[in-house]
């Protein structure tokens, strides 16, 4: 008798165990689903390439708009050997090699700051044209 009850324990205390396994992995299954995004790039990386310098642009995620332009979301930064611009979602022209933004972004380079509303990079990075309030700090 005393064997049967041991048992009987045993088996609903084995039971209980997997019951709460299969919910964790129910929920962790949720979780990755409910994380997916509808980004045609995960972590795309591109360069601006002129005569003198290159700047290279990451994010990470970013979306085709058509066949020259993409549109990079979260953490983009340009950066070059001369500076880096930080800013949540630019549209990338991939043909002529021009970005813009309408986020808040931050410009830093060796002796300046920028923060402004947005910015305009063209002439294949040799032109950048800063957006709406803008703060310059120089150093």
């Amino acid at each position: 008798m005393i064997i049967l009850l041991g048992v009987i324990i045993i088996f609903v205390f084995l039971i209980i165990i997997f019951y709460k396994q299969i919910n964790l992995n129910i929920i962790v299954v949720d979780e990755n689903l409910n994380g997916l995004s509808n980004a045609d790039i995960y972590e795309p990386k591109f360069a601006i390439n002129n005569e003198s310098k290159k700047i290279y642009i990451t994010a990470t995620e970013g979306n085709f708009i058509n066949k020259n332009e993409v549109l990079l979301k979260d953490n983009v930064r340009f950066k070059s050997n001369d500076f880096s611009i930080e800013t949540e979602k630019v549209i990338f022209n991939r043909t002529d090699q021009t970005a813009k933004s309408k986020t808040k972004s931050k410009f830093m380079s060796k002796n300046a700051t920028i923060a402004s509303d947005g910015f305009n990079i063209h002439d294949k990075g040799n032109k950048i044209i800063f957006y709406g309030k803008s703060y310059i700090i120089l150093k």
